[in-house]
């Protein structure tokens, strides 16, 4: 598969929040705002990153060697986590408008499920470095925009005349499986899927 068709496969046809289900903590969490969402997508894009550089040589040239391949959850977690922590000390110090935006939404970078599954998802498939780091940038931009669309409509819908019932999360849970629905379309695009 070339690296632009892998791109958009990540991107938009197998988005790892609308069709993989990955990563709906903070898809849910922190999408109520858009500047929030934008920084918590531009996290995930950092961690996601560098975690797969990482994690991809680790298993390579060093688990795989030693027959240490059941230990893989726990090195990846540790390298996302340290990341994580990286990003926390960084947003503090720097940022701390975002920091305290993002509350604790951030150190959940940790266990957020699309960032190892994006590092065991390139493991399964046994991609190259150059197409492990396409495939995570990808993935991490498709949760970027899965967020941001997702900030953009839950904003317009605190104006909006909906039922008390179905204020806050529950019109949210809808709105997703509407936006699921609609990138369902893109998997008939060019016949990808990975």
């Amino acid at each position: 598969m070339s690296l632009f068709l892998l791109f958009i496969s990540a991107f938009l046809v197998n988005n790892i929040v609308l069709m993989r289900f990955l990563g709906l903590c903070p898809f849910f969490g922190v999408s109520s705002k858009i500047e929030t969402a934008i920084g918590m997508g531009m996290s995930v894009i950092f961690v996601m990153t560098l975690s797969t550089i990482i994690t991809w040589f680790l298993y390579r040239y060093i688990l795989i060697p030693f027959d240490l391949i059941y230990l893989r959850t726990v090195v990846f977690i540790l390298v996302i986590a340290s990341l994580v922590q990286f990003l926390e000390l960084f947003f503090k110090k720097q940022i701390p408008g975002l920091y305290s935006a993002l509350g604790i939404f951030l150190p959940l970078i940790t266990t957020n499920c699309a960032i190892l599954g994006v590092a065991f998802l390139n493991i399964d498939s046994d991609f190259g470095l150059i197409s492990s780091i396409v495939f995570a940038i990808s993935s991490a931009l498709g949760f970027l925009l899965a967020l941001v669309l997702i900030a953009g409509i839950r904003e317009r819908l605190e104006n909006a005349p909906i039922p008390d019932a179905l204020k806050g999360l529950p019109i949210s849970f809808i709105t997703a499986a509407l936006m699921a629905l609609a990138f369902l379309g893109f998997s008939g695009f060019m016949g990808l899927s990975l």
